[in-house]
């Protein structure tokens, strides 16, 4: 390309009328829309969960057994749904409020996994399966043997 039809560039912004272009270009925060969105669809997740443990309930399981249950219905179906990618569309739809619940926590393991597949089932899916599941199985435990160690002297 020939230099004379190249034009220097045009420079002659002040920082004033940089900061107001910059600010007309910012596009506006939907923080409103956001929190709605997200208390909607955490609260729809934690609603789906009541109504399995009360139909667990009401067949005869424990509240106990019952809400254990739940919490791996619930780990299997964030999954699962990961892996077909319908929790993604989920998420950014509702933000925050798909990853608060136990579903949340699911999705996080198997998108790392399924980000590494091709890598290998030892060092791809294996490897990165506990990026995100280590730090909080140390730090849960961690705080678990914490607080036992507190109620045992209190008592």
């Amino acid at each position: 390309m020939p230099k004379q039809n190249l034009r220097p560039p045009n420079l002659k912004v002040t920082p004033q009328e940089y900061e107001q272009l910059s600010k007309s270009m910012t596009p506006k925060p939907t923080i409103g829309k956001n929190i709605i969105r997200a208390f909607i669809v955490g609260g729809l997740i934690c609603v789906f969960g009541q109504i399995i443990i009360n139909s667990l309930v009401q067949m005869g399981l424990p509240k106990e057994q019952a809400s254990t249950a739940t919490t791996a219905l619930l780990i299997f179906l964030g999954a699962l749904l990961t892996g077909l990618g319908v929790y993604d569309v989920i998420g950014k739809f509702a933000g925050a409020g798909s990853i608060v619940p136990v579903t949340g926590f699911a999705n996080s393991i198997v998108s790392s996994a399924l980000e590494y597949k091709r890598e290998g089932y030892v060092m791809g899916v294996g490897a990165k399966l506990f990026t995100v599941a280590g730090p909080v199985l140390v730090y849960g435990i961690a705080t678990s043997i914490a607080i036992g160690i507190i109620v045992y002297f209190l008592r």
